[in-house]
């Protein structure tokens, strides 16, 4: 499967802008790590883009219809991490790239929340304020933090070292992402 053909599948069931970023930034990240891992760069970057793009759609049915897609189209290494992207589903870790999606997915939002709370967004952001908030429960209430703690385990990266990693990754795509930071009017 082609970027092109992931982009087409995830239009067709989602058009929240949120949504769009955060399939957009776990892509990015998912792209990075299997660059930094020596793994297939495309294929996870189309897991990270595709992951939740039935969530609107079918919310209710979330991720079995975009499951099944990606098998029906032979995408069975994409549709399986898609499919254990949440540890509470009970679905098995098998490869690498099951890992990489889990501890990407919750903590690159969580991210992203903590930097469209600053002025200066992703610019100067750091892994302990994020480790810091998430102490905060009510920040960012619904991202899971026992999902980003498993995810770091089951993926075996330092949680700190995981963050700076997202964060110097969403830094290059700031502008894209529309998290620059913001212009003061004097």
């Amino acid at each position: 499967m082609t970027r092109q053909e992931a982009q087409t599948i995830l239009h067709s069931m989602t058009t929240s802008e949120s949504l769009l970023r955060h399939a957009r930034t776990v892509e990015l990240v998912m792209e990075a790590y299997a660059h930094k891992l020596g793994e297939n760069a495309e294929q996870w970057a189309i897991t990270g883009l595709l992951h939740d793009a039935d969530y609107q759609a079918y919310p209710e049915q979330h991720p079995h219809i975009i499951v099944k897609l990606l098998q029906e189209k032979g995408e069975t290494e994409v549709a399986h991490a898609i499919s254990a992207h949440y540890t509470k589903w009970g679905v098995s870790y098998d490869t690498l790239l099951d890992k990489a999606l889990i501890a990407c997915d919750e903590l690159t939002g969580f991210v992203v929340a903590c930097a469209q709370v600053r002025p200066q967004r992703l610019e100067g952001l750091e892994a302990k304020s994020v480790i810091k908030k998430l102490g905060q429960k009510s920040f960012a209430a619904s991202v899971d933090r026992e999902e980003v703690s498993k995810g770091a385990a089951l993926f075996g990266v330092d949680l700190k070292e995981h963050i700076a990693f997202i964060i110097s990754v969403l830094q290059k795509h700031q502008e894209e992402l529309q998290l620059e930071p913001q212009v003061k009017m004097e």
